[in-house]
């Protein structure tokens, strides 16, 4: 295929998509349509589709039009290409460009902050609200696809052996500086699910903020009882039990969601106990609650253009219940640890002293927030313990 085609192809599973219909779901049925399209034209075309999704409403400000054809005359427009020798209708080439898409393209700079920061205009205030002075940049680097990033089963591995397993596949890395465990893939990201290392269980794709959340845990989880109470595929309780933790547990209200986590488990060597109902108490109990997913924004660019005013006050509620819940289960002595992938008070701060109110005898001990200005997706961590009653906690702490 041609770059026109991909082009093409790109409008039309976008406007599947804008029709309120899954991207993965839509690019498998154009893939199941389209025999002829090789690998690289599928990874092409996927990247042109989510790219623009990212990116829905600068691109569509400057393309004129929110619809495949706008946005892709927006991505071209953007790219310094001229639509017009792309929009030809020639051979697999889009139709030609109507005089209203021929038009110049409006300036960004006189669009809101909203539109050019691509960003729902209700959720705006709150965004900035939450992030300050660094509300601007952190969404203008959320425009951009994410990094990829691995790491290291190091129960089994370190940093440096794991690179040169890598290496010897083609498949570059670089040392990340906010987790000891995280390799950046800088060369070859789509080799990776096929590399040796992965397939024996030296790497595994994680974020490197998701990692620093779980370093922070590893102080208060050496050798003791672990459960993950909102555990979906499970990379948290792999972190955690490579990390050195005891025993783990993983538990997820949607089982479903868990299935993966035996295969996961046994390619890495982590024995994890998968439950749809713990019993008894844990040390460390993690709860990554469902969230709006603001911080993860540049990998599920869908998820900021389906979010509701309604659908983040259920999450909130939702939230507020897991954490209830969740509390139950930690032993004395333990720690509860309270995590999204929010970017937003809300659902982090705001959760956290709601739930302080309604349970006076816990309190909060330490807090992080990562952003993509550290490199990664968007993370809140705060740790609470009863009384100041926790466990193998460094002296001071």
């Amino acid at each position: 295929m041609t770059p026109v085609a991909h082009v093409a192809a790109a409008v039309e599973v976008l406007d599947a998509i804008l029709e309120g219909n899954s991207s993965e779901v839509c690019l498998s049925q154009w893939a199941r349509r389209s025999r002829f399209a090789g690998s690289h034209d599928r990874a092409a075309i996927r990247d042109l589709v989510f790219d623009a999704l990212r990116c829905r409403r600068s691109l569509a400000w400057m393309g004129g039009a929110e619809d495949g054809r706008g946005l892709m005359i927006g991505h071209l427009r953007r790219s310094g290409i001229d639509p017009g020798a792309v929009f030809t209708g020639t051979g697999y080439a889009p139709d030609p460009l109507s005089k209203r898409e021929g038009r110049a393209a409006r300036r960004l700079e006189e669009a809101t902050s909203a539109v050019r920061l691509d960003c729902p205009d209700w959720l705006w205030p709150q965004l900035a609200e939450s992030l300050g002075d660094d509300a601007e940049p952190i969404l203008a680097l959320m425009q951009f696809r994410a990094p990829v990033f691995l790491r290291i089963n190091s129960a089994r591995t370190d940093l440096a052996t794991a690179q040169k397993e890598l290496a010897s596949e083609g498949i570059e890395t670089d040392r990340h500086p906010l987790c000891g465990t995280a390799l950046e893939v800088v060369g070859n990201a789509r080799r990776v699910r096929q590399s040796k290392a992965f397939r024996t269980g030296m790497v595994e794709l994680q974020d490197v903020a998701s990692q620093a959340v779980i370093e922070c845990l590893l102080p208060y989880s050496k050798g003791r009882r672990v459960l993950d109470y909102c555990a979906g595929g499970g990379g948290k309780a792999l972190a955690l039990a490579a990390g050195g933790a005891g025993a783990v547990t993983a538990h997820d209200s949607d089982v479903s969601r868990m299935g993966d986590i035996p295969v996961r488990a046994e390619r890495s060597g982590m024995p994890i106990d998968v439950t749809d109902a713990p019993q008894g108490e844990f040390d460390i109990v993690l709860c990554d609650v469902p969230c709006s997913g603001t911080g993860a924004w540049r990998r599920k660019p869908e998820a900021k253009w389906s979010l509701s005013a309604g659908r983040l006050a259920e999450l909130c509620g939702l939230q507020d219940l897991i954490f209830d819940e969740a509390s139950r289960f930690v032993a004395p002595g333990g720690v509860l640890a309270y995590s999204t992938c929010s970017l937003l008070n809300i659902e982090n701060e705001e959760r956290v002293d709601a739930f302080l109110k309604r349970h006076c005898n816990w309190r909060r001990f330490d807090s992080k927030r990562y952003t993509p200005l550290d490199g990664g997706d968007g993370f809140f961590l705060d740790l609470l313990d009863r009384n100041g009653e926790r466990k193998g906690a460094a002296p001071g702490t």
